[in-house]
Order: structure tokens, then C-alpha cells, then sequence
């Protein structure tokens, strides 16, 4: 069994999905990996890492404004809002999304399904340049 690692950057223009399925893939080929098991891990408090539909637009659409409904903004309740009013929420969707993932790797691709992608979910306003770990086990 053999470990490749690397850390992907992927740049965000503020909250919403940004799919990053073929960066992976791409180590994928260049390590030459045929199977094993790929673990991705976000080291970010206010961004996550989801799997979710890649096909029609419009589900990405609902799946940000989904999260808008669920964890609003400025709310009275919120203490954490010393960097603006996205500053606790961020967290809080952070919290109800995952910040690892681990997904075999079968015949040198990734075992997503059909409409399956891989995306930052960025939970804050502003831009930011995420780091994703990467780990691949090949064996």
C-alpha cells in the first residue's frame, strides 16, 4: 500500500457551491492510483466539503438557497460576529455539512455516481482561497 498526499487550493468569490471533482481526478491519473480509497479534509471552520448533484445547475441553486433558508444571517440571537453578520452562520453550516470525505477509487476514477460531484461549500460573503487536503491509500 502506497499514500499520496497533496493540499488543493480552490478560490471562492464568496458563499455558494464550487465544484472541484476535477482536481482530484487529476492527481488520480498522475499518481496512477488503479484502486484504493481517496479522504478529502477541510482544515476551515467556515467552509465545507459536500458531494451532491453536478448535472443541472439548478440544484446547486437550491442546495445554496436551502442553506440561506436554514441558517439566515443576522440573527438577534447571535453572539460570534466579530468579523460581520456572516461570521456565526458560517460556522453553524459548517457544522450541519461535513469537512472530510472519503470516497473509494475503483478502476483508476473516483466511485461517484452518475450526477455526483465534489464541492467547496464556502459559507462566507467574502472570497477566500480554501486548502483541501487531499490523501490517497492505493493498493
Amino acid at each position: 500500500m502506497n499514500w499520496f498526499k497533496a493540499t488543493l487550493q480552490v478560490k471562492t468569490r464568496g458563499k455558494g457551491l464550487y465544484a472541484f471533482t476535477p482536481d482530484v481526478t487529476a492527481h488520480l491519473r498522475k499518481w496512477e492510483i488503479q484502486e484504493g480509497m481517496c479522504f478529502l479534509y477541510m482544515p476551515h471552520t467556515s467552509a465545507s466539503l459536500v458531494i451532491s448533484e453536478n448535472y443541472d445547475p439548478t440544484a446547486k441553486v437550491d442546495l445554496e438557497e436551502a442553506m440561506e433558508h436554514l441558517v439566515p444571517e443576522k440573527q438577534p440571537w447571535y453572539h460570534h460576529v466579530l468579523e460581520g453578520a456572516d461570521d456565526s452562520p458560517s460556522h453553524i453550516r459548517a457544522m450541519l455539512t461535513q469537512i472530510s470525505l472519503s470516497v473509494p477509487i475503483d478502476d483508476g476514477r473516483l466511485s461517484l455516481g452518475t450526477w455526483q460531484g465534489i464541492y467547496v461549500f464556502e459559507h462566507r460573503a467574502r472570497p477566500h482561497l480554501r486548502n483541501v487536503l487531499l490523501r490517497c491509500l492505493s493498493v
